[in-house]
């Protein structure tokens, strides 16, 4: 089969031929429908990430949908003929209890007793594995551009009778965590949620921050994202880079400042100036890989002047929530394709100059 893998010995993507894998234990061999391209893939490309390939040659791809062909010997609840997504991460231990408790102050003495034989990295982020053994398709493992792909059963989902698998394929990456991120702020119904990068993700993030019934305001250096971020329900839309004043306009405006700032963008600058939109003990949601260190003032967070919090794709229990969530809702990833895996620079060049709203893709 067809492969787009990135050659770490010479630094760039190339497509090659490979053999189809065959699956282990606790695979499921997918016939891939779309595959999708996300930033933090571009951020490999560059060496600014910290999940290396132990490979000369790794499949790209993190985001996918498509066609259950074959199942491992330990596979349960897939069946071959089934249309599923998968997240990012595969082969942690996954050893989760079912408990009603949320942390461990609440537990019973029999749910403590429970909780010595879960992992509590799992819980988290499945790169958390105690075991180490968590790794990420298209940086530790192989990924999803190609024909054929691998993910442990566990990280996949049957999607909802119906549900478009081209729009889809982002979401169990980007989706997923836009929907994490707007959710998490715990927001109430009208409070006033700011989506700062507009794009690939923030796209997204506006349209379930609409559903959620939240008032949005987008900001972006892009005016052609900004008017796609108006097309989806923003109420209000600045572009930081050519209005030094949105800041206070933002203040005026929202008596007071946004309730939370969702940064989506991979700027510093976007993470420098978002504390500025913000009312006071507001929300300041981390999602947005810059290349250097954030910097912050700790008397401000010391002091309550806002808060700050974190989402991703995580867990593999936080997976069908936002995907049912958005077939419920309607809600897709905006999709520039293209059907020969041997253009995949366009799309890569597409994603870098960033002047396209949505995500890009292969459609197999």
């Amino acid at each position: 089969m067809k492969a787009a893998q990135f050659n770490t010995l010479v630094n760039k993507v190339e497509v090659n031929e490979i053999p189809i894998p065959e699956p282990g234990p606790n695979d499921i061999l997918i016939k891939n429908a779309c595959a999708s391209l996300c930033h933090s893939d571009l951020m490999l490309f560059w060496g600014h990430t910290a999940e290396k390939p132990p490979m000369d040659k790794v499949t790209i791809g993190h985001e996918n949908t498509g066609f259950v062909t074959a199942i491992g010997s330990n596979v349960q609840g897939f069946k071959v003929g089934d249309v599923v997504g998968c997240l990012g991460c595969s082969y942690a231990c996954c050893k989760l209890q079912s408990l009603g408790c949320s942390a461990f102050g609440q537990c019973s003495t029999i749910d403590l007793l429970n909780h010595l034989d879960e992992c509590e990295g799992c819980r988290v982020h499945s790169l958390h594995c105690a075991k180490g053994t968590g790794r990420m398709h298209g940086f530790t493992t192989h990924g999803h551009f190609a024909e054929y792909s691998l993910s442990d059963y566990r990280n996949a989902m049957v999607l909802p009778k119906g549900m478009d698998t081209v729009s889809t394929a982002p979401l169990f990456c980007a989706g997923v965590t836009a929907y994490h991120a707007v959710k998490k702020c715990g927001l109430q119904e009208g409070d006033w949620i700011s989506i700062i990068g507009c794009g690939g993700l923030g796209h997204l993030a506006i349209q379930y921050a609409k559903a959620l019934k939240l008032r949005v305001i987008g900001i972006d250096i892009s005016d052609s994202q900004l008017k796609n971020a108006k097309s989806l329900g923003a109420e209000l839309t600045y572009n930081s880079a050519s209005y030094v004043g949105y800041a206070e306009e933002i203040k005026q405006k929202t008596y007071g400042g946004a309730h939370a700032a969702v940064v989506l963008s991979a700027s510093n600058a976007a993470y420098s100036t978002a504390p500025n939109i913000l009312r006071v003990n507001g929300i300041l949601m981390v999602i947005g890989i810059p290349k250097e260190n954030l910097s912050i003032n700790a008397l401000d967070i010391l002091l309550g002047k806002y808060r700050i919090m974190g989402a991703s794709s995580g867990t593999p229990q936080q997976m069908r929530e936002p995907i049912e969530f958005s077939h419920k809702h309607g809600i897709k990833a905006h999709m520039t394709t293209i059907d020969k895996i041997e253009d995949i620079q366009k799309i890569i060049d597409l994603m870098e100059a960033g002047k396209t709203a949505g995500r890009f893709g292969i459609v197999f």
